[in-house]
């Protein structure tokens, strides 16, 4: 017998509630369970292992997982889906509910949520590739530089005003480092450090900028 099984989860960083239920066309949703377990997607596995046993070994069953996108992020997904669970992630705005004011459970979540599974009520999150986590965090690392390259610009900017050097031409420019250059032995002498140390830090902070935004 072909079973098509929805699990809706309410998801917490403590605890799920999940909640089995097979929908039936013309007759009444049949819920095989709204249970509460503990924070592990070991449990949840665990959940559907025990609902092949009571319901049948011999049958051949779609089981699809869900829960709505929040605190927890892709990470429960990538864990059930790495253990061969097929499992979505519903976009909440796009949920379908009952109208009307409800008190609020962890299980009629998990209802609503599995309802939403079996009728197609709800838009999935779309969910990140490798490639899109390898942009991700590229882009990351850009911003990371140019966070960098900026410190490093306030530093020398605020060491020469401090010594009471002031330039009057836009800064960063090929003349304005130009005339850091010309500092330098001056600075050295003043606070007994090497500014240029810091100026070729921010050439190097600036390439890498340079650089990566070309792919950006």
């Amino acid at each position: 017998m072909y079973r098509i099984i929805k699990i809706g989860m309410d998801v917490h960083s403590k605890n799920y509630t999940l909640c089995a239920m097979e929908p039936v066309i013309g007759e009444e949703d049949r819920i095989f369970a709204n249970i509460q377990v503990t924070a592990d997607y070991k449990n949840v596995l665990m959940f559907i292992e025990e609902l092949k046993l009571k319901l049948g070994l011999d049958n051949e069953y779609d089981i699809v997982c869900g829960y709505e996108a929040g605190c927890l992020g892709y990470s429960l997904y990538n864990q059930l889906t790495a253990a061969g669970v097929k499992c979505v992630i519903l976009a909440p705005t796009t949920m379908l509910t009952q109208q009307g004011k409800r008190v609020k459970t962890d299980a009629r979540d998990a209802l609503t949520i599995a309802q939403c599974l079996s009728y197609g009520g709800y838009h999935a999150v779309y969910i990140p590739t490798e490639d899109d986590d390898s942009v991700k965090e590229y882009l990351r690392m850009r911003d990371d530089h140019k966070d960098a390259l900026k410190k490093i610009k306030q530093q020398i900017n605020a060491l020469c005003l401090r010594h009471g050097y002031h330039y009057d031409g836009t800064k960063w420019t090929i003349k304005h480092v130009t005339w850091l250059r010309w500092r330098r032995s001056k600075l050295v002498s003043v606070v007994g450090v090497n500014p240029p140390s810091d100026i070729a830090s921010g050439r190097i902070a600036e390439m890498r900028k340079r650089n990566m935004s070309c792919f950006a």
